[in-house]
């Protein structure tokens, strides 16, 4: 259990408190979110026939082999080899880390038009019910609109609620990378939305990508929005446990390790996308510079230094968000430890003036999307602190552009 510095009658209250809403919430939702059953997928379905294939003779590597070893392989190609291995097994391509980005791009593109003529289907299938045909409709104009000229798609799943990334800016030419991790109720639909459109992954990104290049033009950036984990759906049980926390970490990590060439990394983590960041921190690669967390209801850890990273740890928290009133306290597997932005934990705290409430630190014009876009391009000497003080700042030279202070 994670020590406070509170008195033990108080802690014993939190966690009495934290276990009540727990119950509540395995009493209206069931434990059946723990435990759904998975048929064949369609991604598992590409992956069967790429282990299967073969070019000129030869076996094709194992899609689980390291992304070093796959992008040795995709180099040894040529073009015209790529592109049959995109036609052929699009969304297995599409999904694999260690394939240059530009292929996965023209492969997710491929899966979208396929998926998209399944959905089309499904909008008239007579066995299906009017929601199901509804809900066939809005998939189908999700992927649609995925397709749309000058997007990047960078992964692509549509098991399930979905999942799904997209670049934006030159990932092979960037000089610094942005990976934007969002938390609950982020699925394929979700993604986009029109209305309050920062509220949702590709809105943040965008918003994220625009604000660095305003605050280094001369930097080439890069910034994806990563919905490629299965988010819990709303407050329910997934929210209060690590379980959906622990599968995203093993998929962030991978697309960390995969990521080309050297440019530091920059990971920005809302809401229960920090508890992600948390559990993936330790694993994370050298050249992940930073982790800054938004909204956040705790990394599964009981201070920055348990987070076993040498990377920088920032985190911001408007003061008229709702999740400051959670239990920050982990109890038999539940709830997420302790506060990010309290003294104790020891990140460096920065100022999200005029955040708007939970989901508004990317809304433009904010100092918490300033604050981000400054770690983006490694301007640390411009962050502004949360006490009005320069304690974020402390150890840190001005501007950087590459590694870590």
């Amino acid at each position: 259990m994670t020590s406070f510095d509170t008195s033990p009658p108080l802690n014993v209250w939190r966690a009495l408190l934290a276990l009540a809403v727990v119950f509540v919430m395995l009493a209206t939702t069931g434990w059946t979110a723990l435990h759904a059953h998975r048929e064949t997928t369609a991604l598992q379905t590409s992956l069967g026939k790429w282990e299967h294939g073969r070019l000129h003779g030869r076996h094709l590597p194992d899609p689980e082999a390291s992304p070093a070893r796959l992008t040795r392989f995709f180099a040894s190609l040529t073009a015209q080899e790529r592109d049959r291995l995109a036609h052929r097994y699009p969304l297995a391509v599409g999904n694999m880390n260690g394939a240059p980005a530009a292929l996965r791009y023209r492969a997710n593109r491929i899966a979208l038009g396929q998926q998209r003529a399944v959905e089309k289907k499904r909008m008239h299938d007579p066995r299906l019910s009017a929601a199901g045909q509804q809900d066939a409709g809005r998939r189908m104009h999700r992927y649609e609109a995925l397709t749309a000229k000058g997007r990047h798609i960078l992964a692509f799943d549509p098991d399930g609620s979905g999942r799904v990334a997209e670049v934006f800016g030159d990932l092979a030419r960037a000089e610094r990378i942005s990976v934007v991790v969002p938390g609950v109720d982020t699925d394929l639909l979700t993604f986009q939305r029109t209305g309050r459109p920062y509220t949702a992954p590709v809105g943040m990104a965008k918003a994220l990508y625009s604000a660095e290049h305003a605050a280094s033009p001369s930097t080439r950036t890069a910034v994806i929005a990563w919905a490629d984990y299965t988010a819990p759906d709303g407050l329910g049980v997934g929210a209060a446990t690590g379980t959906a926390a622990a599968l995203g970490a093993v998929r962030l990590n991978a697309l960390l390790r995969a990521l080309p060439g050297d440019a530091p990394v920059s990971v920005f983590c809302h809401s229960y996308g920090s508890v992600v960041c948390g559990v993936a921190a330790e694993d994370m690669p050298d050249r992940v510079s930073d982790i800054a967390v938004a909204a956040s209801p705790g990394m599964r850890a009981e201070n920055a230094a348990h987070l076993g990273t040498e990377a920088r740890v920032w985190a911001m928290r408007d003061a008229t968000d709702w999740i400051q009133d959670v239990p920050y306290l982990e109890f038999g597997g539940l709830g997420h430890g302790a506060d990010p932005v309290s003294a104790a934990f020891g990140a460096r705290v920065l100022s999200a003036h005029d955040a708007r409430g939970h989901a508004g630190y990317f809304e433009p014009g904010t100092d918490s999307l300033r604050n981000l876009a400054d770690i983006g391009v490694g301007a640390y000497g411009a962050v502004t602190c949360a006490h009005d003080d320069d304690g974020c700042r402390t150890g840190l030279s001005g501007t950087l552009t590459a590694g870590r202070a």
